[in-house]
C-alpha cells in the first residue's frame, strides 16, 4: 500500500517541508524584527541600518551600518583591527543570500537588494599543511577560482586583498585586481590595509572608501561605518589593548617610515574631524526637531486664534440679525397700529418708531442684506479697496492694508479682521450704476419670463436696490423680503431685484405670491432677464 502511494507521500512531505521553511523563516523575521526586502531591478544592494544577523541571534548589542554595492563598482572597507570590516563584508554577503532564499533581512524601511549571480568570497585563513599552501598561496589560489567564475552580476567579498605578502607588491597587487573585477562588472567590497590602495579607491569613480570608526580619546574602535573617509589601521594602538607595552610600542612608532606616520596622522585628524561634524550635526538636528515643534505650535495657536475669529464674526452676524429681526417685528407691530389709528397723534408716533427701525435697519443692512457677486482671486488689496467677502455673503471696503496676511474690513457697522486669501474681486465692481447700465443698453435684451403682473423696466440693478435670500428658509426670505421692500418705498426706489436663484422653485414661488397679495407697496413684478440672471431673480416695481 505504502508503494502504490510513493508519489503521493513525496508530494505531501515536500509541501510539509515547504511549510515548515516558510514558518521557520517567518520566526526568524520575528526574532531579527526583520522583513523580506523588495527586490531591486539590477545587481545591486543598498542596505539602510542594516545589522549582522547572527551577532542578533546571539544576543550581541550590534551597531547598524548602512552599506551599498553595484555591479562594476567597489567598495574599500578600512580601519582598525577588530573594528569590524570583516563583520561589514559578511554582512553583505549574508543580505545577498538571504534574499534569494527569500529570507527576512534585517534592515530598516526603504533598504532594496536584487539578485547576485554567484555570491564569491575569499574570508579567514586557508592555509593548509597536506595541501602544501602558505596563508599568502591559499588566498591566491582563492582569488584565481574567483576570477575564472566573476562575471557581470556576481558578489565578490575579499578580505585582507593580498594580504600576507610584501606590502608594497601586495597593495600593487590588490590595486590590479580591483581594476579587474570592477571590468568585469562585479560587484566587488574589500578590507585592506594597505595605503596605496585607499588612495587608489579615492581616485578611481567606479571605487568608494569607506571606514570603520575609532574612539581616539579612548583608543577603541566604534563599529560605526563611515562613508567615503578611509581609515587608519591604527596597529600599534590596537596592540596596546592587547597587552603590548608601551615601551615597545613607543619603539615601533620611531620606526615607522616618514609617510607612514604622516598618513596616518591624517587619516586621525580626518576622524577627529568627523566626530566633530558629527556631534554638530546631531545638535543642528536637535535645534531643527526644536524649531519643528515650535512652529507646529504656533501654527496650532494661530488656528485657534482663526477659529475664535471665525466665531466672533458669527456671533456678531447672530447679533446683527436679532436686530433686523426685531425692527422687522417693530415695523409689523406699528403697521399693525395704523391700520387701527388714524389720528394725527398716533401717526406721528408711529411715524418716528419706523423711523428709528428704518435706520437700524438701514444701518447694518450692507452687512447682511444685499449683496454682490464674487469675482476672481485679489492680486493685491490695498485700503479703500472694494472687496468681496464670502463669508459675509456681500462686499465690504478694505479699511487697513494686509498685514501678517489678514485685512481689515468694514461691512456695514460690521468691521473684522478676514484672512486674505479669503477676499475675492467684486463683479464689475470699477464700474459705476451708470456704466453699468449704459452696458447693458448695448446689449440685445432677451425677452423677459412672463408672470402673474407685469413691470416695466426701470432703474438698473446696484447692490443698494438688490436683496440676496438664496439658502434662507421660506418664513426668513419673506421676512426679509418685506422689510426690503419697506425700505425701498421709504427710499422712493422705484425697482428692486430679489435674488432667490434656481433650486426647485419653492422659494421662488412663495416670494411671488407674496409680491402678489402686497398691494400696498407693489406695482408689478416679472422674472429678470438673461442679461439680468434669468430665473434666478424677480424684478419688483413699487408704487
Amino acid at each position: 500500500l505504502v508503494l502504490e502511494r510513493i508519489p503521493e507521500l513525496r508530494a505531501a512531505t515536500a509541501s510539509l517541508d515547504h511549510a515548515d521553511l516558510r514558518q521557520a523563516s517567518a520566526r526568524l523575521g520575528v526574532d531579527l524584527e526583520a522583513d523580506v526586502l523588495p527586490l531591486a531591478e539590477g545587481a545591486e544592494v543598498a542596505l539602510r541600518t542594516a545589522r549582522h544577523p547572527l551577532l542578533l541571534l546571539d544576543g550581541v548589542e550590534v551597531v547598524a551600518s548602512d552599506l551599498e554595492l553595484r555591479a562594476g563598482e567597489g567598495l574599500v572597507i578600512s580601519g582598525p583591527n577588530a573594528g569590524g570590516k570583516t563583520v561589514a563584508l559578511k554582512l553583505l554577503g549574508l543580505a545577498a543570500l538571504m534574499q534569494r532564499a527569500g529570507l527576512p533581512v534585517p534592515a530598516a524601511e526603504g533598504s532594496r537588494c536584487g539578485f547576485f549571480r554567484p555570491v564569491l568570497t575569499d574570508v579567514g585563513d586557508e592555509q593548509s599543511i597536506q595541501k602544501n599552501l602558505s596563508t599568502f598561496s591559499a588566498h591566491v589560489t582563492n582569488l584565481a577560482a574567483i576570477l575564472e567564475r566573476s562575471d557581470q552580476g556576481a558578489m565578490v567579498l575579499l578580505d585582507e586583498l593580498a594580504g600576507g605578502t610584501d606590502p608594497e607588491e601586495g597593495a600593487a597587487l590588490a590595486q590590479a585586481l580591483v581594476d579587474a573585477f570592477c571590468r568585469r562588472g562585479v560587484a566587488l567590497a574589500t578590507t585592506t590595509h594597505y595605503e596605496p590602495l585607499k588612495a587608489f579607491a579615492a581616485r578611481d569613480p567606479r571605487l568608494r572608501n569607506a571606514s570603520v570608526g575609532f574612539d581616539v580619546e579612548a583608543m577603541m574602535p566604534t563599529f560605526a561605518l563611515h562613508w567615503d573617509v578611509p581609515g587608519a589601521s591604527s596597529a600599534l594602538s590596537v596592540a596596546g589593548r592587547f597587552g603590548i607595552p608601551q615601551r615597545i610600542l613607543q619603539t615601533a612608532r620611531e620606526m615607522l617610515p616618514e609617510h607612514t606616520r604622516t598618513f596616518d596622522e591624517l587619516v586621525r585628524g580626518l576622524e577627529a574631524q568627523r566626530q566633530e561634524l558629527a556631534l554638530a550635526q546631531a545638535g543642528v538636528e536637535s535645534e531643527r526637531a526644536a524649531a519643528k515643534a515650535a512652529r507646529e505650535e504656533i501654527e496650532e495657536r494661530l488656528e485657534a486664534m482663526r477659529e475664535r475669529g471665525r466665531k466672533a464674526v458669527d456671533d456678531e452676524a447672530k447679533r446683527l440679525r436679532d436686530q433686523l429681526r426685531d425692527a422687522r417685528n417693530e415695523l409689523r407691530k406699528l403697521r399693525k397700529t395704523l391700520r387701527k389709528q388714524a389720528d394725527e397723534e398716533a401717526l406721528a408716533a408711529a411715524k418716528q418708531r419706523i423711523d428709528a427701525a428704518a435706520a437700524l435697519a438701514e444701518k447694518h443692512a450692507p452687512a447682511l442684506g444685499p449683496v454682490v457677486e464674487a469675482g476672481e482671486s485679489l492680486a493685491s488689496v490695498a485700503a479703500g479697496d472694494r472687496v468681496f467677502v464670502p463669508r459675509l455673503r456681500t462686499e465690504a471696503e478694505v479699511l487697513e492694508a494686509p498685514g501678517r496676511g489678514q485685512v481689515r474690513v468694514a461691512a456695514g457697522a460690521l468691521k473684522l479682521w478676514i484672512n486674505r486669501e479669503e477676499l475675492r474681486a467684486v463683479s464689475e465692481r470699477s464700474l459705476t450704476p451708470a456704466e453699468k447700465a449704459a452696458m447693458r443698453a448695448k446689449r440685445a435684451p432677451a425677452a423677459p419670463t412672463p408672470t402673474v403682473k407685469e413691470a416695466p423696466r426701470d432703474r438698473p440693478q446696484h447692490p443698494d436696490n438688490t436683496l440676496d435670500v438664496r439658502g434662507l428658509r421660506v418664513d426668513d426670505a419673506l421676512a426679509m423680503t418685506e422689510t426690503f421692500l419697506d425700505r425701498l418705498f421709504g427710499a422712493s426706489e422705484g425697482t428692486g431685484y430679489i435674488v432667490h436663484g434656481m433650486g426647485s422653485g419653492a422659494l421662488r414661488q412663495a416670494i411671488r405670491a407674496h409680491l402678489d397679495a402686497d398691494g400696498r407697496y407693489v406695482r408689478g413684478y416679472r422674472g429678470g432677464s438673461s442679461e439680468e440672471g434669468g430665473e434666478r431673480l424677480t424684478v419688483v416695481t413699487l408704487r
